[in-house]
């Protein structure tokens, strides 16, 4: 299928080119984490944050296709705002099931530029979403929150917490899982870094006799694995998105430097060792493109519409290739991939946990395979 954009689209992409190349085209000026807020704000000033979000909230109401081209632009130009996609899924989980003045908030404070994150994963509970046990108590006036989360992202630089706590049932029951908005800043909850390959990203949460209001239920009580659910298309956009951009920056990265790194008296990419690789990795990311671009065509034309098939095929497809790319262009690039005076060692820290986060690779072929009755 075609991906020709619009006049407006290709603006809109060369626009977020122009300012990556001016904002973040150094490595001083990104710095040393995954998100410098100070671009962040700029971003933000600048509309794009507010991308998926509707005009009554301050934003465009784009869409998923125009959010990919937001997210796969802003990768490969290596702006490090990370903060945005755990926004972004909370925003849209908010837009799907959240009060009135939840939307204002949430919608609204991620066209100003504001942080979010989401609270799934537990020490005993990661791909099996269903074993949570960290619970919210009803009383008279709201909830008490018991217990322990991980691998939360942004957590330490979010205003507020989308938490899926067990609000009924027995761990291993897919009913009786709630969401509830935490602000940050509630007594009884602690953050507490995480450290990774990638730096400070993820985060372990403890929940003790936190209290929230009534009012801080997302959606409908004991309902929240339905709300999960229904967000699989966006939030697998959302990462498969971020992958093609890296990996098409890996493969450009790497293509530049086998292009002018000589031995034996030539150009190493004149070997066809190489020019094959090439033509093979430039091949898979042209079928990345087009798979994340035919999801979100399909997300955009029916929202409601949940596509676990078509949902993990993008996960799956474009991680593993992200990851192939990154792995096969440090390769190529010989001992230079490896330092870290080249960005290639980056862009495998990057791939090679986006096969675990968001449903890991095996995960995503079992749904797949469910999906044709096996």
């Amino acid at each position: 299928m075609s991906i020709d954009l619009t006049p407006e689209q290709k603006a809109f992409t060369e626009a977020i080119d122009d300012f990556c190349r001016r904002e973040a085209g150094s490595r001083e000026q990104r710095g040393d984490g995954p998100h410098h807020p100070g671009l962040y704000r700029k971003m933000a000033d600048l509309g794009w944050l507010g991308v998926t979000v509707p005009d009554e909230f301050g934003g465009s109401g784009a869409g998923m296709v125009d959010t990919c081209l937001f997210l796969e632009h802003v990768a490969y130009g290596q702006a490090p705002v990370g903060g945005f996609t755990t926004s972004a899924i909370v925003a849209a989980a908010v837009g799907r099931s959240g009060s009135d003045e939840q939307r204002k908030t949430v919608l609204g404070g991620l066209v100003d530029g504001r942080v979010y994150a989401i609270a799934m994963s537990e020490p005993e509970a990661g791909s099996d979403v269903a074993n949570l046990s960290c619970r919210a108590v009803r009383t008279d006036d709201g909830w008490i929150v018991d217990g322990q989360k991980t691998w939360c992202s942004n957590a330490h630089i979010a205003d507020a917490i989308l938490l899926v706590a067990r609000t009924s049932g027995s761990p291993g029951d897919h009913h009786g899982l709630t969401m509830l908005l935490v602000p940050t800043d509630t007594p009884g909850l602690r953050i507490n870094g995480i450290e990774t390959m990638g730096g400070k990203e993820v985060n372990d949460l403890y929940f003790t006799d936190v209290r929230l209001p009534a009012d801080a239920v997302m959606g409908t009580v004991d309902k929240g694995w339905q709300q999960l659910m229904a967000g699989l298309n966006v939030e697998r956009l959302i990462l498969a998105a971020l992958m093609l951009g890296t990996a098409q920056r890996a493969f450009d990265d790497a293509l530049d430097f086998i292009r002018q790194r000589r031995q034996f008296g030539r150009p190493v990419g004149s070997f066809q060792a190489l020019r094959h690789r090439i033509a093979d990795l430039a091949t898979e990311i042209e079928c990345c493109r087009l798979l994340v671009h035919r999801v979100a065509t399909l997300t955009d034309r029916d929202p409601g519409k949940v596509l676990p098939r078509e949902s993990s095929m993008v996960k799956l497809k474009v991680t593993e290739v992200a990851r192939e790319v990154a792995l096969a262009g440090m390769q190529m690039m010989g001992g230079y991939g490896y330092a870290t005076e080249y960005d290639m060692e980056r862009h495998v820290r990057a791939t090679l946990v986006s096969t675990i986060y968001g449903g890991t690779s095996e995960i995503q072929r079992d749904i797949i395979g469910k999906t044709y009755g096996l």
